[in-house]
């Protein structure tokens, strides 16, 4: 392991798991355990995974002004959300572009928020920066995160707590796990029914170690981690999105409820605004879409994509066979003209034209938990 990366509570036990160890995010991280990818995700499709992601960042923001506060940064509806529901949020700048995407839970006293560890340092900077007058912005350095994803995931967690089963999609609270008080939301990043779980750091090994000891549950890697969500079709930070791309062109307007619209009861206000609400009524030049093809060649990520003519129409933001449907995936930017659900396109793979098909996100059904 390089001397400058940082490792997370998990560490030993993933070196105890034979885990292979990579860079990512400052963190020496496992990429894959014995198994392999392909092993580890099928498994997380059918049965439960444990993910370490204790990478990403962790912050409390609290004091009566949090929510509107946090409205200023994001196009998002926090004022209204319910006590102990969860919402999917994006950091914008001025150009309408997106600086991070991340998670907020309302709790009883606080907002918990979750961000991308690559960009938690610049996340948290720019909340104490812009908010921080109004707020109390607390990192919490000393929580671990585990994410238990798959079919299975209830079944194994509600042997440690039975209550757990109460929680649905994107809503969270507080639960003891194997005597550890932890906060918990239904959510994840594969597709799948699934939990987070923030716990304190000293005593992560120890909850991962019960939660691996049930017969449903498996170590995954990030390896699984990254195809779990291409075919669940979710952005990654740093590749599908950016702070070139916009909420609008990366298909992400689900994400802006009515009443921050123009012409909404708390309508702009945030970074970009003005932008956003144009391309919300006229469009954008390019938006973000997946593609599929019934080739055997992979697209990665970086790849053009041409139309019939060779005319250039954007490009492959990440890619890869999709093992749950054996099937080449991708998502891509693509010109407006050419984003309708069954245009044929194609992607350029060393020097040869691999055809592809504009088609509905998420490649793999989700099986989320909706009560």
């Amino acid at each position: 392991m390089s001397s400058d990366l940082l490792t997370t509570p998990l560490h030993a036990l993933h070196i105890e798991l034979g885990a292979k160890m990579v860079p990512f995010g400052g963190y020496d991280m496992p990429v894959q355990y014995a198994t392999g990818i392909l092993a580890e995700h099928k498994h997380t499709r059918t049965a439960a995974g444990l993910f370490d992601v204790s990478h990403m960042g962790q912050v409390l923001l609290k004091g009566d002004g949090a929510a509107a506060a946090l409205e200023t940064l994001v196009p998002v509806d926090i004022v209204d959300l319910p006590v102990f529901k969860q919402r999917y949020a994006l950091f914008t700048n001025a150009e309408g572009g997106i600086l991070d995407d991340l998670m907020v839970t309302r709790r009883q006293n606080d907002l918990f928020v979750i961000v991308n560890a690559a960009c938690k340092a610049q996340d948290i900077a720019h909340m104490q920066q812009h908010i921080g007058d109004v707020c109390t912005v607390e990192p919490l350095p000393d929580q671990a995160l585990l994410a238990l994803q798959g079919p299975q995931a209830v079944t194994a967690l509600a042997r440690l707590n039975a209550d757990v089963q109460k929680l649905t999609f994107m809503t969270g609270g507080h639960f003891v796990l194997d005597g550890i008080d932890c906060f918990l939301t239904r959510s994840g990043y594969t597709g799948e029914d699934g939990f987070e779980i923030s716990v304190p750091a000293n005593k992560a090994e120890q909850l991962a170690r019960a939660l691996l000891a049930q017969p449903e549950v498996k170590p995954i890697g990030l390896g699984a981690r990254d195809t779990l969500r291409l075919e669940a079709g979710l952005c990654l930070y740093g590749h599908d999105i950016n702070t070139t791309t916009t909420p609008v062109e990366g298909a992400l307007t689900w994400a802006i409820q009515k009443v921050r619209r123009s012409g909404g009861s708390r309508a702009g206000g945030y970074p970009g605004a003005h932008i956003i609400d144009t391309q919300l009524t006229s469009g954008t030049t390019r938006k973000r879409v997946g593609l599929i093809s019934t080739e055997r060649v992979p697209v990665r990520e970086g790849a053009k994509v041409v139309g019939q003519d060779g005319q250039d129409l954007g490009i492959v933001t990440s890619g890869s066979l999709g093992p749950s449907i054996n099937q080449p995936v991708a998502l891509a930017y693509l010109a407006s003209s050419h984003t309708a659900v069954g245009t044929q396109v194609f992607a350029i793979v060393r020097d040869k034209r691999v055809a592809m098909t504009v088609t509905t996100l998420p490649f793999v059904p989700n099986g989320y938990y909706r009560g």
